[in-house]
């Protein structure tokens, strides 16, 4: 089984591409499964101010989610569709979150931090954001709020769980020890959530030339049997799978054998298909 869980489409203002060209595309190269997963709505900032384009308006939410379980049903005879949502952890703002998670019915949310307050670190246009601080305390802020999002309960799946690194502003070799014992610990929330991780490749287009998360921690997390599953993170139809035949490749080395997929919120584990076979 084939499978892409991580995509975004125009909805959200910094992709292009409707939900049926990306289904349309899905099939075309073979998926089994797609899973759309645009961004939730922000709220703890104001669209009208903040940086333009960062994710679909509050009032296309519920336009997003008719389309596409109208596509999921339309293409069932040739893809399985799966609606799910990318939905942010913002601390202080979890009531906003939950009842936007709660209103619908999804068939799986990716947790994930992009927001520290009101800096999208995922964001290129505020990589300046950088200058003057102290990065291993950064990174102590991000992964804090990582455990936080694991612990509550809101979400299937952790996503691109290191892209605190995305630019490749990483600490300086002293805080090595204390940056594992930091991903250690965000880890174990996951394993006490009973949550998965994906595998997003899209990190090996980025800066920091590496999926997320790294090796290191994707070890890690496999030796404490948390369960994955894979997504391109693409923003244009073209982009659908790019690199997901390498997420398959570095699980398969890990001794991964099988991925997770979700409908309903209910996950199942299916075999981990590579080139063309099942691992």
């Amino acid at each position: 089984m084939r499978i892409d869980y991580h995509t975004h489409h125009a909805r959200c203002g910094h992709a292009i591409g409707s939900l049926e060209e990306y289904i349309q595309r899905g099939i075309d190269i073979g998926l089994s499964q797609i899973g759309l997963s645009d961004h939730m709505p922000l709220v703890h900032v104001d669209p009208s101010t903040y940086y333009p384009e960062m994710a679909m308006p509050q009032e296309e939410l519920p336009r997003y989610v008719e389309e596409a379980f109208r596509l999921k049903q339309k293409y069932a005879s040739a893809i399985s569709v799966r609606v799910g949502l990318e939905a942010d952890y913002i601390e202080g703002w979890e009531r906003e979150i939950e009842q936007i998670i709660k209103d619908y019915p999804w068939d799986y949310v990716i947790g994930s931090v992009h927001f520290l307050g009101e800096w999208d670190v995922s964001d290129f246009r505020q990589v300046h954001q950088w200058e003057g601080q102290d990065i291993f305390q950064v990174y102590q802020r991000y992964y804090d709020a990582v455990e936080k999002a694991a612990r509550t309960g809101f979400y299937d799946i952790m996503g691109h769980l290191d892209v605190i690194k995305r630019f490749n502003y990483r600490p300086e070799q002293q805080w090595q020890e204390q940056i594992i014992e930091l991903e250690l610990q965000v880890l174990a929330a996951v394993v006490e959530s009973g949550i998965a991780m994906e595998l997003n490749a899209s990190g090996l287009t980025k800066p920091c030339a590496e999926m997320f998360p790294s090796e290191r921690i994707l070890t890690a997390a496999v030796l404490q049997g948390i369960p994955f599953t894979i997504g391109s993170d693409a923003h244009d139809p073209q982009k659908l799978a790019e690199n997901l035949d390498a997420a398959r490749s570095t699980l398969n080395k890990l001794g991964v054998r099988e991925l997770a997929t979700f409908e309903g919120r209910h996950r199942v584990m299916v075999p981990l298909q590579l080139d063309g076979k099942t691992s």
